[in-house]
């Protein structure tokens, strides 16, 4: 079974704290809870939220892989019609032409980071006007087994509203996550 993210609303971030707290308690590695808000230094004050980084708020690696399929789509069409129009049986042969496939594939992937900065990631988009309205939306990414631990955690906290659910991290890019973490840990 595949992991699935549940997201929730709330104006109190002593609640999602809470939350959070009692989640780690059950067995939830903090790896897999995070609160987005826009209001940054109201987050910092609660030492134990883990809020979303910058860079996973910005939708620069799904566009940047929309970037970089247009690069080698661009690439191909650029060496098919060099070879088809005989460009390449000149003195200088592929040589001119690869350089510009790789050229136009390193920067249209470039391009597609810098369109993904200014835009909102795809999954916190749906959440623009309950950021914009001062509240936050916490999120946890479980696993089937862990579905129960949720609601009876949420039992406890009528203030957190469920707002959906959606995809959630790879599970074996938060296997990593963890294991990286235990790792740095232990290493002086």
């Amino acid at each position: 079974m595949k992991m699935l993210r549940h997201y929730f609303i709330s104006d109190n971030l002593d609640d999602l704290e809470a939350i959070e707290q009692q989640l780690e308690a059950e067995g939830v590695d903090n790896a897999q809870i995070h609160v987005l808000s826009d209001q940054d230094s109201e987050v910092q004050q609660h030492n134990h939220l883990h809020q979303v980084k910058s860079f996973a708020r910005k939708d620069v690696v799904q566009s940047t892989i929309i970037g970089a399929s247009i690069g080698v789509f661009t690439s191909c069409f650029v060496l098919l019609v060099s070879r088809i129009a005989g460009w390449t049986e000149t003195p200088a042969g592929w040589l001119p032409f690869l350089f510009l496939a790789i050229v136009l594939l390193g920067f249209c992937t470039w391009e597609g980071g810098l369109v993904g900065m200014q835009k909102i990631n795809r999954d916190f988009e749906r959440f623009r006007q309950v950021l914009a309205s001062q509240q936050h939306v916490f999120f946890v990414d479980l696993e089937p087994s862990q579905e129960a631990i949720l609601d009876r955690v949420l039992q406890a906290h009528p203030g957190a509203r469920a707002a959906g659910t959606g995809h959630s991290m790879p599970r074996w890019l938060l296997s990593l996550r963890i294991g990286l973490r235990k790792i740095f840990r232990i290493w002086p």
